[in-house]
């Protein structure tokens, strides 16, 4: 990574600091106008187990975020601003206790090192950083269709300049995620489970039909939980089982684009999210949508890229979309 000063910038402060303390994942990143350089670290959940209490991702976060600024901040000659996820959605009400953890970093750093602040919510950073992935920056000041698709959310968003956000759909019960991690856990991998249920979906085979329940932009996936476990109790192959499941979010998902892009009329598609990491996800929605925008794994999963980007935008020193 080559942390220059970005222009407008003094050499001894050529970095902006991202940090997000999600309900798993433990992130911190820097940017330097053109590259980021992230450190990331899951919290540890017992196994068997399908989550953690606020209070223990609290307790796991304050351990781990030192480390991973111990790891970065000297890859940084100095820091110009801060960015940080202080909410899940911004959104009047919109808490969680794991995101102090960050936020009290993020103050203290910014107070020592007399550097601007910036907050923002977990959902705006897992948009900027998508869309950084995707190479479509300018998009921060356009209009789009967003998934935001992960164990605590599965929306569709109407994503108006500044990345505001309005959600027009998504599912109405089980999170896509959770669905993801139930079955997963219920096949004995350890939580959470998203990964490795797509690795081995990728050997499966789709050996029943997929119904999805669906009205408008909204649809349903507490009905593919149990079928799914009946499948499990019918000791169907641990591969097509996981195989039906990914491919069944993959199918509502879908459905939802069809509503949305009804609603809404042709706007840019971004997926966005730690389950639009899935294989079998991407290559089922880019069958029919093929310009559909997937960011790498490591900007679509829980990641501190987006604060740190958009720390950057709003210091106005550079556009992002004109130099990325």
């Amino acid at each position: 990574m080559n942390l220059s000063p970005p222009h407008g910038c003094s050499p001894a402060a050529r970095a902006f600091l991202g940090l997000d303390t999600s309900n798993y994942t433990t992130s911190a990143a820097l940017f330097d106008g053109t590259d980021i350089l992230q450190k990331k670290k899951m919290l540890p959940v017992k196994p068997g187990e399908l989550g953690l209490r606020q209070s223990d991702a609290l307790f796991h976060h304050t351990a781990q975020l030192p480390e991973l600024l111990e790891e970065l901040l000297p890859r940084a000659g100095g820091i110009a601003a801060i960015g940080v996820s202080d909410r899940p959605r911004a959104l009047e009400g919109s808490y969680m206790p794991c995101f102090l953890a960050g936020l009290s970093a993020a103050r203290a750093l910014a107070a020592a090192l007399r550097v601007p602040l910036f907050r923002f919510s977990h959902q705006q950073g897992h948009l900027a950083a998508a869309l950084f992935s995707a190479r479509r920056t300018d998009l921060l000041s356009g209009k789009f269709l967003a998934f935001h698709v992960s164990g605590g959310t599965t929306e569709c968003l109407l994503v108006r300049p500044n990345l505001q956000a309005e959600s027009i759909g998504g599912t109405a019960d089980l999170k896509a995620g959770q669905l993801l991690d139930r079955v997963g856990v219920a096949l004995g991998f350890s939580f959470p489970a998203g990964a490795a249920l797509d690795r081995l979906a990728q050997t499966g085979v789709l050996s029943r039909e997929i119904k999805v329940s669906a009205q408008g932009a909204h649809c349903h996936l507490s009905g593919l939980e149990n079928q799914c476990r009946r499948m499990i109790e019918q000791a169907a192959p641990p591969e097509d089982i996981a195989r039906f499941c990914v491919e069944s979010i993959a199918a509502a998902l879908l459905r939802v684009t069809e509503a949305a892009l009804r609603q809404c009329g042709a706007l840019p598609l971004l997926f966005a999210g730690g389950v639009c990491c899935s294989e079998v996800l991407r290559r089922r929605v880019r069958a029919q949508y093929p310009e559909a925008m997937f960011a790498a794994p490591a900007f679509s999963a829980d990641n501190a890229a987006g604060a740190a980007l958009l720390a950057f935008r709003e210091l106005g020193i550079l556009k992002l979309g004109e130099n990325t």
